[in-house]
């Protein structure tokens, strides 16, 4: 039953794709069929620049190595110009059907095709290479919070929090002691990383030793790490071993108790039930079964679904990520069209709740219409201190 799900969902992915993809080709074809010689050659550039997202997929998941990750690269970067061409040749299309009943546009010579289409490759490739550089200009947000809650100790608290950090083929050891040093600067109390760790298939990871300047994060009381949809993609089993194994503590449906009485709570993903039922998510309120809410509850959960859950609950506080924003604009529409908070703070009820974009990037390294971040929250605590 999986495998035919399986094969269903990969099957109507590849549909869709190559359905986008040859509406662009067709469209191109009208543009670069100058000459033969065009012709020819934008045919064999643009299918074989196609391909290579699948073909690097594949590659990646069965035989990682530096060559498939840069076919990975091309196809990743593919993603972005597939999309921004499409929306620039819906535009286009629009205007030909509106000029095909009230003929506003004069007839259009092939070689005013031929520059439009390079007009259009010059666009769009400025827009792809604006949001990569986008996505490389990580920023600190800060916020201060005041939570009515008794602690033991100091009245304040630092937390940073980053999620999706997608480590793998395309995020590597240099974005990753980015992170670190963005994290360490901070000088946090606590660091909670919010799902979404590695990017899929752990193969990548392992090739490149990825995670290991995770383990130079400097925090008064630790770093803890929940999994999220992406950890499953890959395969948990693999995943979570080396996870530990770079001393990355999981908080899978599990609640921790800091020395200052503040309890977090680490919500396994919602994509567990590919684990099978002996291994169900656990609800918010089995979870919260026994703790003092006399002290304050913070609640790390990758994907932002059911935010009355919480408020429920009594939760002070809950992390997400797994949104990204859309990362490529108009797909924002989309999140905010899914997510009660696709991005930023929401306080409902008494409960806070903030939404990160996060830190890396799925697919394409291109953001536009958002910037990767890292959250830093300052949180005082309002309730008498024991």
């Amino acid at each position: 039953m999986r495998l035919t799900s399986f094969l269903i969902f990969f099957g109507t992915a590849l549909l869709i794709y190559f359905s986008f993809n040859f509406y662009i080709y067709s469209r191109g074809l009208q543009a670069f069929s100058i000459t033969p010689g065009w012709k020819r050659a934008y045919f064999i550039l643009f299918w074989v620049v196609v391909s290579c997202f699948v073909i690097g997929e594949i590659l990646e998941h069965t035989r990682s190595s530096l060559i498939s990750e840069w076919i990975y690269r091309v196809g990743a970067f593919w993603l972005a110009f597939m999309l921004y061409f499409a929306l620039t040749l819906l535009v286009f299309d629009v205007i030909r059907l509106a000029n095909h009943f009230f003929h506003f546009l004069p007839e259009l010579t092939q070689l005013f095709r031929f520059r439009l289409g390079l007009g259009t490759v010059a666009l769009v490739s400025c827009l792809v290479v604006a949001g990569h550089i986008n996505a490389l200009n990580t920023q600190i947000r800060k916020f201060s919070l005041s939570i009515p809650k008794k602690i033991t100790g100091s009245h304040s608290m630092r937390i940073v929090m980053a999620s999706d950090i997608h480590l793998g083929a395309l995020i590597g050891e240099n974005r990753e002691a980015k992170l670190v040093r963005l994290i360490n600067a901070q000088k946090p109390d606590l660091v909670l990383l919010c799902g979404d760790l590695v990017d899929g298939d752990i193969a990548s990871v392992l090739r490149k030793n990825l995670g290991k300047h995770l383990q130079e994060i400097k925090s008064v009381m630790g770093v803890y790490a929940i999994p999220g949809n992406h950890e499953y993609i890959g395969g948990i089993q693999k995943t979570l071993p080396y996870l530990e194994s770079i001393n990355i503590k999981e908080l899978r449906d599990k609640v921790l108790v800091l020395p200052n009485g503040v309890q977090v709570i680490g919500r396994d993903d919602r994509d567990n039930r590919q684990m099978g039922e002996e291994n169900r998510r656990k609800t918010l309120k089995e979870l919260m079964v026994g703790l003092d809410k006399t002290f304050p509850v913070i609640v790390m959960n990758h994907q932002p679904f059911n935010l009355e859950e919480a408020v429920d609950e009594g939760v002070d506080l809950q992390f997400s990520g797994h949104t990204h924003h859309g990362q490529l604009w108009p797909l924002n529409y989309i999140t905010k069209a899914v997510f009660e908070l696709s991005w930023g703070y929401l306080k409902k009820g008494n409960t806070n709740f903030y939404v990160s974009s996060g830190f890396g990037s799925w697919g394409p390294p291109v953001r536009l219409g958002n910037t990767p971040e890292v959250v830093v929250f300052d949180l005082k605590f309002e309730g008498k201190s024991l």
